[in-house]
């Protein structure tokens, strides 16, 4: 219960889904959850059944897009912490179009939160980790980054823009090592989230439906909670010689050939 005990972490998109679980799973094992979305009021009420649940976490509202955005998080972040020792950056949008009948504004968009919002996150916590000695980043991909086909949902600007992130991951890696900052991806595949829940399928069951044949473990989609415990490795000190690294969590999507 212990994993990331007195580490101050900060995860984007955690009003919901695979942000959401990350955040609960974070602040049961000890960390200091600073919870961002752009959705405060949905936010504030998950973040409340955290601290209600004995957790010490924090609600901010936050476009990742937006650098103004980041700097209000990361000053009410010192304010009420001291310190910046993980950031997840779980934020993400898609929209099912492809090259052909995606529109500029459609592109834009995905790529502005995908990957920009990445880029400003590490922009904006990197210079504390390096005052603080280190630290870890985290940064969700998928599996459209890997390969081609189904596993980017019809999506050209999300393929891209995952893609993009799993590049960066790799840059930051290399160029921060030295000062002890930790950058890897996680890759997840089929999840079920609220997200798909919204969009008319009820039960990871039913979605693993979709992904027979591709997906090798049954019920041949994920939840959530499986991404928040790829998260929690990346973030806490069991993973203090991993860097640059691509955790695929898809239940042997990528291996099938």
């Amino acid at each position: 219960m212990d994993r990331l005990k007195g580490k101050v972490v900060i995860i984007t998109g955690a009003a919901s889904g695979m942000g959401l679980a990350g955040a609960q799973l974070f602040a049961k094992e000890g960390a200091k959850v600073v919870a961002t979305d752009v959705v405060v009021d949905v936010l504030e009420e998950k973040v409340n059944e955290i601290v209600a649940n004995g957790g010490d976490a924090l609600a901010i509202q936050l476009d990742v897009s937006q650098p103004d955005s980041w700097h209000t998080v990361i000053e009410k972040t010192l304010e009420k912490y001291g310190k910046v020792d993980v950031l997840v950056n779980n934020a993400g949008i898609h929209i099912p179009k492809g090259i052909l009948e995606a529109e500029l504004d459609d592109w834009n968009k995905v790529m502005s939160i995908n990957t920009t919002g990445v880029w400003l996150g590490m922009k904006a916590v990197i210079p504390h980790m390096q005052k603080n000695g280190g630290g870890s980043i985290v940064n969700t991909s998928s599996i459209a980054a890997i390969v081609g086909g189904f596993g980017d949902g019809h999506g050209a600007a999300y393929s891209a823009s995952k893609g993009a992130v799993r590049a960066l991951t790799k840059h930051a890696a290399q160029w921060f090592g030295e000062g002890n900052i930790r950058v890897n991806s996680v890759h997840p595949g089929a999840i079920f989230t609220g997200m798909v829940e919204k969009a008319g399928i009820k039960t990871q069951e039913e979605m693993g439906t979709h992904y027979e044949g591709r997906s090798a473990l049954k019920p041949y989609a994920g939840e959530a909670l499986d991404i928040a415990n790829a998260y929690l490795y990346l973030a806490s000190d069991e993973s203090k010689y991993v860097t640059g690294l691509e955790l695929v969590v898809d239940g042997g999507w990528t291996t099938r050939s």
